[in-house]
């Protein structure tokens, strides 16, 4: 059998496969920072020239900002896109690395072999188990039993901002019967997922201005008005007791999962205890009377990011701020429109600014929460392999998190996602000593495997 012949190929070659992957690990490819540019031209062009050795037309695609690469493959079956980005975060705080972040190393924690870098599971190593799956069908049988479109973009850690005009650009050639995306992850370490749904992301900076200049708070305190307590105010104000968020409108267009859905996510085997646990806390917040999985996956979120304002330094410094500033990101559910709620938020914020003040706001990116047609036949494909692969049955999931490109695949492409990916909760993406799992890797590609086997 074809399939058996290609995972044993898999196997075989794991060595190597990880060596490729810790080349573009070295790469910074810190799609945020000007100073990385070319370090994200040289990991585009790297990825593209992995893909022509695989037979496949290639090419570095430039946009105003990181480039994408666009990789066509001829195959028979249906055609899939697969989608991967190839940028990571910035590194700081460098001082709380063990090792460099762009020194990957094969390292063993408790019994457990993992690749330590940054973008080692979001999403350099998520994208090249596709792209390993690839390359083991073609070694081992000269051909993928699908005909595969490759689309990896630069700018995903950054707001993606070209991402929406080169789809509009290009909607044609990009288009595909179906989007698989690699950059979720399993739940519960070992029990493979498909998420189903996502929760969109608005993103509000807002700046309230009093006097002219910082004042003395002995000579003016008590008289002039302080901006860091309007500020304070207002997002004090953003939560009721229970938790519900006060913007008007808020919740006008958010739907309840159905009876059936709220008992497969009860069934699930999920613990709040170890999920806070493991980050130092124990007490659910949020909406009272929620389960935590909903609160989490059906539920619309406000949240202060981060609040700036007069002197934080060392020592003591007395004064009323000039200048507040704030950051506050919602994550949204199915039906939320996130340009009606961002005008909501702001007539909200400005009508609790006093006279003697003014407000500015700078909006951060605004994305619409997705949600998947699981009936399409490459869901039930995707679930078959991956429970074969895994030993255990793959499950249905929604996603606290945001991954808007599966949304414009739905709105400017016209096609769903299958979202699998194999991270974990401990990987630390986004953080310090970031971690991909060596069994993750190795398992990924054995299931990127299956599922094109299954989907041709």
């Amino acid at each position: 059998m074809s399939l058996d012949a290609v995972l044993a190929r898999i196997d075989t070659d794991l060595d190597r496969s990880v060596e490729r992957l810790m080349t573009l690990l070295r790469i910074p490819s810190i799609s945020t920072d000007p100073a990385h540019a070319a370090d994200c031209r040289e990991a585009a062009e790297w990825l593209a020239g992995e893909l022509e050795d695989l037979g496949f037309d290639a090419a570095v695609r430039p946009t105003p900002g990181r480039p994408m690469v666009v990789a066509h493959g001829a195959g028979d079956g249906p055609h899939v896109l697969f989608y991967g980005h190839y940028d990571v975060q910035p590194v700081d705080p460098l001082d709380l690395w063990d090792t460099p972040p762009f020194e990957p190393e094969l390292q063993e924690v408790d019994g457990v072999k993992v690749i330590r870098a940054r973008g080692a599971s979001d999403d350099k190593g998520q994208l090249m188990t596709f792209i390993e799956a690839v390359r083991a069908w073609k070694a081992e049988t000269g051909a993928v039993p699908a005909r595969i479109t490759i689309f990896l973009e630069g700018e995903e850690e950054s707001g993606s901002p070209s991402l929406i005009p080169f789809l509009e650009e290009n909607a044609q050639e990009l288009t595909a019967d179906i989007a698989l995306i690699c950059d979720t992850g399993l739940f519960a370490d070992r029990v493979p997922a498909i998420t189903t749904r996502l929760r969109g992301l608005l993103g509000e900076e807002i700046t309230i201005t009093g006097p002219r200049i910082d004042l003395h708070s002995g000579h003016y305190g008590g008289m002039a008005m302080n901006p860091n307590r309007v500020m304070t105010k207002i997002l004090g104000g953003l939560h009721d007791e229970n938790g519900r968020v006060q913007v008007p409108g808020f919740y006008d267009d958010v739907e309840e999962p159905s009876e059936e859905l709220l008992a497969d996510w009860a069934s699930l085997d999920f613990s709040v205890e170890e999920f806070l646990g493991s980050v130092g806390l124990k007490d659910l917040a949020g909406e009272k009377g929620r389960t935590p999985l909903e609160l989490n996956w059906s539920r619309p979120t406000a949240e202060i990011n981060g609040i700036s304002g007069g002197y934080a330094g060392a020592g003591f410094k007395t004064v009323l701020p000039s200048k507040c500033t704030s950051k506050v990101s919602f994550r949204l559910v199915a039906n939320q429109d996130p340009l009606k709620l961002r005008e909501s938020f702001r007539a909200w914020v400005t009508a609790q600014v006093p006279a003697d003040c003014k407000v500015e706001f700078h909006p951060h990116g605004a994305g619409p929460a997705s949600s998947f047609d699981t009936g399409h036949p490459a869901f039930a494909a995707t679930r078959e392999a991956l429970s074969d692969e895994w030993g255990q049955e793959a499950v249905y999931i929604g996603a606290g998190g945001s991954i808007p490109v599966a949304g414009y695949f739905k709105s400017i492409l016209g096609m769903d996602s299958v979202l699998a990916g194999f991270a974990k909760d401990s990987d630390a993406i986004h953080s310090p000593n970031e971690k991909y799992d060596l069994e993750s890797y190795h398992k990924g590609i054995r299931s990127w495997a299956r599922v094109l086997g299954k989907l041709g």
